[in-house]
């Protein structure tokens, strides 16, 4: 009976890991789809880091792949929030503290922030060098997107 029991606890373990492990990748996944990442035409690379991606950001970087590079950040939703998080590590609020920051010590000045997806997408059409991010979703003609390495 032992035996019994102890293959059956032994059984669900294993179940439970698998499934915590599924659940996990899934949901890695669902945040990389709920945005990409977009730049102006101008922007020589198809390509970005994460590393790079995150100092453009969080403005200790103005510059990549050999061109001045301007970072263009939605007000909120939820490509915001999964960008913020995933490749800046800070939630919304945190990320305005942060960006307050800088401009009351003089370190930057506001990045550019816009209210929707199609605003991005204009933006980073018609601004040279702008880099943004837009949900999954939306239209991006007029700009390239940039994969993520």
């Amino acid at each position: 009976m032992k035996k019994i029991r102890f293959n059956f606890i032994t059984a669900n373990l294993k179940l439970s890991l698998v499934a915590a492990a599924v659940f996990f990748l899934v949901s890695a996944n669902a945040h990389a789809a709920e945005f990409k990442i977009i730049a102006n035409n101008s922007v020589s690379s198809n390509s970005i880091s994460a590393g790079v991606l995150k100092n453009v950001f969080l403005e200790d970087s103005d510059s990549f792949a050999g061109s001045h590079v301007l970072p263009v950040l939605q007000k909120a939703g939820p490509a915001h929030e999964a960008f913020a998080k995933q490749y800046l590590n800070r939630t919304p609020p945190a990320l305005d503290v942060y960006y307050r920051t800088l401009v009351f010590t003089g370190k930057a000045s506001m990045p550019k922030v816009l209210a929707s997806d199609a605003e991005v997408v204009a933006f980073v059409a018609r601004t040279k060098g702008a880099i943004g991010y837009v949900s999954s979703s939306a239209s991006t003609d007029g700009v390239k997107i940039l994969q993520i390495n």
